[in-house]
């Protein structure tokens, strides 16, 4: 039996390094501009493109780590920066999970490097699942996927919304889209297919204005008659075929093509939770310590110092369920009791409640934008509804410790 350790490795360490000083240097000056500005930051993705950071060579390599660790600590150090910026950069693992989750050896060969392209040109990705009428249901999806046997293509019409990186056109990007192909089946009539750069019937609608991560852009997604191959349908044919015969019997199954990326992806949105909460738990502790009121450091106040000692509990607390959950899917550990979801949900309430405290000590200064707290608090709250709310969170874990199909 191997030794027991917490200790990140000497691979994670320079890892962890490399990213953190690509955060302080690069992204976490450029933040308040592009808050503002609430456009994608195409020349930080350019930046992290040209030493390699934005590359499928990169993600590949982070995702390989046998401990599943590395990609949460990518995750953490970006958001530190910036969660905004970071979701620009990161964005297109949304639809590279999606490729990983429903995807064949060869369907993952063609598509995963066509999402980043190359740093003399990029590409991007998106993973369109909800829907104006589907959100946390995704079982209820409208969107429509038939099959057209003649040409041997699949025909999509819906439209999907809140989705990262959806519509952009200024590059290539590779649309991932959950539908619908038997509706009596819900959940277990879904299917993923790819949507290649270009197609026609493809168009973005309404560009959203956001409370927060501002630097990600977040529009709906219409289809309109689009067309893709037979060989779009992640997964295959046969493979969906049988999956919906099993279905109709009435067998179990616990696939769906949402749900499957959800599982993979929910730890690391929570690695980016932890990103925001660290940087406003230590930008409050250097205040804390040189903040001066009724003739001492504001530090030496119990009311002040419990407070901080509470953020960094919180912070450690959750990241522990994160690299837990992110060390359980990649050694193929049974989730059973919902433990993806857990990390999600801690990390995300955790971001919220952590930038508020900050606001708190801060005071009036919290709550301006000259300072960046108001700015973390913002960018925090979206942790607690986007891939899955608190509440859907807490419905995963109770199902699952349970056994109750609890409504």
């Amino acid at each position: 039996m191997g030794d027991y350790s917490l200790e990140l490795n000497e691979d994670q360490l320079q890892m962890q390094k490399w990213v953190h000083d690509f955060s302080e240097n690069v992204i976490r000056p450029a933040a308040p501009e592009w808050d503002e500005r609430e456009e994608t930051p195409w020349e930080i993705i350019q930046e992290a493109a040209d030493i390699g950071l934005y590359s499928w060579e990169a993600f590949t390599s982070f995702f390989s780590d046998p401990t599943g660790i590395t990609m949460a600590l990518v995750s953490e150090e970006l958001a530190w920066g910036c969660a905004g910026i970071t979701l620009a950069i990161m964005g297109t693992t949304l639809g590279v999970s999606g490729i990983l989750g429903s995807g064949t050896p060869d369907q993952i060969a063609e598509w995963v490097p066509q999402c980043f392209g190359t740093p003399e040109k990029i590409h991007i990705a998106a993973f369109a699942v909800s829907e104006p009428d589907a959100g946390s249901d995704v079982s209820n999806l409208r969107t429509r996927a038939v099959y057209d046997e003649a040409k041997d293509e699949w025909v999509i019409n819906g439209t999907k919304t809140w989705i990262t990186n959806g519509g952009i056109d200024k590059v290539p990007n590779v649309h991932v889209v959950v539908a619908s192909v038997d509706p009596e089946l819900k959940g277990r009539g879904q299917a993923s297919f790819v949507v290649p750069p270009g197609t026609p019937g493809l168009s973005m609608g309404q560009k959203f204005k956001k409370m927060g991560i501002r630097a990600s852009h977040t529009a709906e997604v219409v289809l309109d008659d689009v067309r893709v191959p037979g060989s779009c349908l992640l997964g295959g044919k046969e493979k969906l075929d049988a999956r919906m015969a099993r279905a109709r019997e009435g067998q179990s199954s616990r696939v769906q093509a949402a749900m499957s990326t959800f599982e993979a992806s929910r730890p690391l949105v929570g690695a980016q939770a932890l990103g925001i909460a660290r940087a406003a738990y230590e930008y409050s502790l250097d205040y804390a310590k040189e903040r001066s009121a009724f003739g001492k450091p504001i530090i030496e106040n119990q009311g002040i110092a419990f407070k901080l000692a509470d953020m960094k509990m919180e912070i450690d607390a959750a990241r522990l369920l994160v690299h837990r959950a992110c060390w359980m899917g990649r050694t193929g550990k049974e989730f059973t009791s919902g433990e993806g979801s857990m990390s999600k949900l801690k990390a995300g309430e955790v971001a919220v409640w952590v930038t508020e405290q900050a606001i708190q000590i801060l005071g009036g200064y919290g709550y301006v934008r000259e300072y960046p707290v108001e700015k973390w608090h913002r960018d925090s709250k979206i942790y607690t509804i986007f891939e899955g709310t608190s509440e859907i969170q807490r419905l995963v874990i109770a199902r699952a410790i349970s056994g109750v199909r609890i409504p």
